[in-house]
């Protein structure tokens, strides 16, 4: 059976947990942070959590954990 390949893109936009979960960034930080109060910006620091997809990134990054 042949290697299965990454997919790159979504390989440097989320990452995979030791228990299998997917965490991306949040969008809403290139620009105009100035107008955002600093509550907003901390939140935006965090990872989320994504709920939806796991087949399709299951499928696309084989070889995560």
């Amino acid at each position: 059976m042949p290697k299965l390949k990454t997919r790159k893109s979504l390989s440097k936009r989320i990452k995979i947990t030791k228990k299998g979960k997917a965490l991306r960034s949040k969008a809403g930080r290139r620009h105009l942070m100035s107008t955002k109060n600093r509550k907003r910006k901390r939140n935006l620091r965090r990872k989320a959590i994504i709920s939806v997809g796991k087949k399709f990134i299951k499928r696309a990054m084989p070889y995560a954990a």
